[in-house]
């Protein structure tokens, strides 16, 4: 079936209904907005629906959510989002920006470079480690920085969750058989239920903690461009401040999954690991599950909602069907994917990467993950990232405050534990009475215990130590220091085989992952 555009639609494919007469036009169509890429311009104009979530139905509110999405987009993309500008219909044909009465209104944006897009690098398979680390880095700073609130930790906090995750069973119910499988419906909200009532406690300190704040909303690869030498996040939710308003875990497990879904768990590793690095949150990591299995629903959803579009032809819909299909299977997977209570301790010197393994390890398993750098810090009332040169074993790092910080580790560790839940610890757990002690809090927790110790060559070792000092990193390990440990280091010879597995961190991040899973035997 043809699709069914309106006039003013059909009339701005004409590259004369633009001022700067492109050479041609394409228009892209997605539930709500037909987008229109005009040489180096884009017009996004807003679909005439109410969806119950959002309202474009008039031409006021249209303009209005325009106006927005303009403002909004600034935060992370500012030199790309231009005016908002008029559509006004002439006997000769539609036209943007233009003399005339209004009959629609469009954003007007700069036209972002096709290879620096996300989805352009994913298929060319050019997507490097440096590159996620500056994504991470440019969401971390976003989250640090974006404005929170009492009215939005009300609108965007965890009551709030609980109604949009009703709305999406609401929403779903006639997608079974089609988009979805019974099944696969009531494995996900079982799983919902049970989140709603055993971490309900967990939720709240998150709102406490300030980690609600005005987020993207929308934060995925095909909304991201890599320019030059920095990162433009574009096309954030303007409609509905219910679904901006989040816990940033929100919108970061909305790119990981994204990731996932396209086949690139190794990248969702790499960034999730550089996010928890710059953010220090210790229990992101326990609340991704369901915030990536609500972002896999959600997409499954508005996919769903073309399928009764008149708009969209034959071939769309088949296309959008198939990946509903896939969205939701992905939601099932986070559904009924569950870590037991674990225990694992990153081990090794500085420099030999057990940091990095260890936050994306707690983000692949869902667990807690808690720094020695970051508590000992917090402990002394100190920014994690305030750097302290201090020699070994002096300063800070004293015996008393080490002996300190270890037993904060522990004790943040017994906690979680005690509630069911997995924990990684990341420090250098480089004494045998360090780990023994580790081990004696999981054997009283009924836990399992897993030391993963950390190597690398002492040339990757100098490599990484110069490039942290010139770095906002929270640890302040430096070539001294990695000597120093060396000479004092134990053995790890007081665990049985199936306690231990030795890694060398210059194998690519998900396999060292897949490592730790495979020697724990999840």
């Amino acid at each position: 079936m043809e699709p069914t555009l309106p006039d003013h639609i059909r009339g701005l494919l004409s590259p004369g209904a633009y001022p700067h007469n492109p050479p041609d036009v394409e228009l892209r169509q997605t539930h709500i907005s037909y987008v229109f890429l005009a040489g180096d311009f884009v017009y996004k104009l807003k679909k005439p629906l109410d969806l119950g979530f959002l309202d474009f139905t008039t031409l006021a509110k249209r303009r209005h959510y325009c106006n927005e999405e303009l403002v909004l987009n600034r935060r992370l993309c500012d030199e790309t989002y231009l005016d908002v500008v008029p559509v006004v219909a002439r006997e000769d044909g539609a036209r943007v920006e233009a003399e005339g009465e209004p009959v629609d209104y469009a954003v007007k944006m700069r036209r972002l470079p096709e290879d620096g897009m996300m989805t352009s690098m994913l298929a060319q398979e050019t997507v490097t480690s440096a590159h996620l680390e500056r994504l991470a880095r440019k969401v971390a700073e976003f989250h640090d920085t974006s404005e929170r609130n009492d009215t939005i930790t009300d609108l965007g906090g965890f009551d709030t969750a609980k109604g949009n995750w009703q709305e999406n069973f609401a929403q779903t119910a006639s997608f079974i058989g089609r988009t979805i499988e019974q099944q696969q419906f009531d494995d996900i909200k079982a799983f919902i239920e049970r989140e709603v009532k055993e971490n309900q406690d967990l939720f709240r300190v998150r709102e406490k903690e300030g980690r609600i704040r005005d987020c993207h909303g929308d934060m995925r690869s095909d909304a991201v461009c890599f320019v030059r030498d920095g990162v433009c996040i574009f096309d954030c939710i303007e409609f509905n401040e219910r679904f901006r308003y989040s816990d940033v875990a929100s919108d970061v497990a909305f790119l990981a999954m994204d990731l996932e879904y396209r086949g690139h768990r190794d990248l969702a590793d790499e960034l999730l690991g550089c996010y928890l690095s710059a953010t220090a949150d210790s229990t992101l990591p326990l609340v991704l599950p369901f915030y990536k299995c609500y972002r896999a629903y959600v997409r499954g959803k508005v996919d769903g909602f073309q399928l009764d579009q008149a708009e969209i032809d034959d071939a769309q819909k088949a296309a959008v069907a198939a990946g509903a299909r896939r969205y939701f299977e992905l939601a099932h997977r986070y559904a009924i994917a569950r870590t037991p209570p674990t225990l694992i301790v990153m081990s090794g010197l500085t420099g030999t990467g057990k940091s990095h393994l260890g936050n994306a390890l707690a983000a692949r398993l869902g667990a807690a993950i808690y720094n020695s750098d970051v508590v000992r810090k917090a402990l002394l009332g100190l920014e994690a990232t305030e750097r302290r040169w201090e020699p070994f074993g002096a300063g800070i790092y004293n015996e008393e405050t080490t002996e300190q910080t270890y037993q904060a580790l522990l004790a943040n560790a017994q906690s979680w534990l005690d509630h069911g839940k997995p924990v990684v610890l990341d420090a250098s757990f480089i004494r045998r009475d360090e780990r023994q002690a580790a081990r004696t809090i999981a054997k009283d927790t009924d836990a399992r215990f897993m030391v993963v110790e950390c190597a690398a060559t002492e040339d990757t070792i100098r490599a990484r130590l110069s490039e942290r000092a010139e770095d906002k990193a929270v640890s302040d390990g430096r070539w001294e220091i990695y000597e120093r440990q060396k000479e004092i280091r134990d053995a790890v010879d007081e665990l049985p085989g199936d306690e231990f597995v030795s890694l060398d961190t210059a194998m690519l991040l998900t396999r060292q992952i897949d490592a730790v899973i495979a020697k724990l035997g999840f």
